[in-house]
């Protein structure tokens, strides 16, 4: 039978340490004299006597190591341990509970949709919650990636198996010193970002919590208005360098930090996202420019944020794109499923995936009219490993029909089909706004019917695993000797 108590161990301590973090929001609220630090100090004290107990009853007397089915099920039930947390403080707004796991949910999966309104004058306890829970998902999704993913060998991850990893199927301590390279530079590249922000215009309070936002290309915002608050140009240049810092490999940070900084500038997934905003973001501009008659460098001010925003899957708007016409309406909806790269805070697709996909088939074209040709891919100067083409190819179709699924279920809802369509993408993607007037990026997602509201929730969790490690769990076998 598998053994669950390192998984129940593990997702205590989880759950103690949320504890710890609800103490801030509390702390920031009593400062402010907002009596909505009741329910942060509530949840605390529930959820660290839930924890606290469930890690001394689970405690593993061989120490902490996991093998493979149990390292899916601290991957899957900790993202749903947090979002479930999460959502207790919400409930001190007077929403309701799908309201409150939908926005929490969204949070934690840093997708950054939201059913919240009069965000400008909802308490800084609740503002500030909702940035760190996106925060806590930047750098809990950069060690799922770097970790846990590639030996799971889900979408092709196996790809960026890196040294710190264990090379079985066992997963020890070793294994994780890594998150404190990672936690160091996550931290380091936010304060930076945050004194920026603060240099340049904002506010103390709305520069940290954009700051942890922006890092974790997450997208709440403070204001209803989103990013498009602030009209300083100079802020959102800042803003797009650092939703495109925390979409690039956080492992090539790590070694330029140990003296290797050129795998920033050669790593082929980096000079293919890059050049990707660039090659969009001019194009945009110039037809902007064409278009609308404005001057080029207030145009690429606007694409650039927004291309970035959505190719990063962070979801701050500075202007509703919806309305530069169907052309751009179009250029949006397919960037939403691009992604940054591998090992990153980023959702959808990512960049490595379609790079590969596009060797694939090159590959499959040149062998049509020359049947014997030996043709081997290779990726950053090393040859792809036989199974990670395959691995990708499932996951293209999986994560397609899961799209599907998810459309046709919301289209029941009686749903229009752009909106039905695009909240299923954006959820599944974790970009956060999608197209239409209800749920586009001047809309919100509180109009939407309660049952397609816990479908978007299951589409988030969907995306944030990456489709295969929740279909794994899933599966009857799995749960088997």
């Amino acid at each position: 039978m598998l053994n669950i108590r390192p998984v129940v161990h593990l997702l205590g301590l989880l759950a103690c340490f949320l504890a710890l973090l609800l103490c801030i929001p509390a702390l920031t609220d009593a400062i402010y004299h907002d009596k909505d630090w009741e329910p942060f100090t509530a949840a605390a004290l529930t959820t660290g006597f839930i924890g606290f107990g469930a890690a001394i009853a689970a405690w593993p007397k061989e120490g902490i190591t996991l093998n493979l089915r149990q390292a899916f099920l601290v991957t899957v039930f900790g993202w749903v341990t947090v979002a479930a947390v999460a959502a207790i403080p919400f409930l001190g707004l007077g929403i309701s509970l799908t309201d409150a796991v939908f926005e929490s949910m969204s949070g934690i999966t840093t997708t950054g949709s939201t059913v919240l309104t009069g965000l400008d004058h909802l308490p800084p306890g609740i503002l500030l919650w909702r940035a760190i829970l996106q925060w806590l998902g930047g750098i809990g999704i950069i060690a799922m990636a770097i970790l846990m993913l590639p030996l799971l060998r889900v979408g092709g991850m196996q790809l960026f198996k890196i040294e710190s990893s264990d090379t079985g199927d066992k997963f020890g301590a070793n294994a994780f010193q890594m998150v404190i390279y990672l936690m160091a530079i996550y931290t380091a590249l936010t304060a930076l970002c945050a004194l920026l922000y603060y240099a340049f215009g904002m506010r103390p309070f709305d520069a940290v919590t954009h700051a942890m936002a922006t890092l974790s290309t997450g997208g709440y915002s403070t204001h209803d208005a989103s990013f498009g608050y602030f009209q300083e140009q100079s802020l959102h240049w800042i803003a797009t360098v650092f939703m495109a810092a925390g979409a690039i490999p956080f492992y090539l940070y790590v070694k330029a930090a140990r003296g290797a900084p050129q795998g920033l500038f050669t790593d082929q997934q980096v000079r293919g996202f890059v050049g990707l905003l660039a090659v969009v973001s001019v194009t945009l501009a110039a037809w902007m420019v064409w278009e609308r008659g404005i001057g080029f460098m207030d145009a690429l001010t606007l694409t650039a944020f927004n291309v970035t925003s959505v190719v990063t899957t962070t979801g701050f708007a500075s202007d509703d794109y919806t309305t530069w016409g169907p052309g751009g309406v179009g250029v949006f909806l397919a960037l939403m499923y691009i992604g940054g790269c591998s090992g990153s805070t980023s959702g959808a697709i990512k960049i490595y995936r379609h790079q590969i996909l596009y060797m694939v088939v090159r590959a499959h074209v040149k062998r049509l009219f020359s049947p014997n040709r030996v043709i081997k891919l290779s990726y950053n100067g090393a040859p792809v490993p036989d199974d990670v083409p395959y691995s990708i190819l499932a996951f293209l179709a999986v994560f397609v029909a899961t799209i599907a699924v998810f459309t046709v279920a919301l289209s029941f809802l009686e749903l229009d089909i752009l909106t039905a369509y695009s909240a299923t993408v954006t959820a599944i993607t974790n970009v956060g706004p999608g197209l239409g007037p209800i749920i586009g990026p001047a809309g919100n997602f509180q109009p939407l019917p309660d049952a397609a509201k816990w479908i978007l929730v299951l589409a988030m969790l969907a995306g944030r695993l990456e489709v295969l490690a929740l279909l794994v769990t899933l599966d009857r076998d799995f749960w088997r000797d």
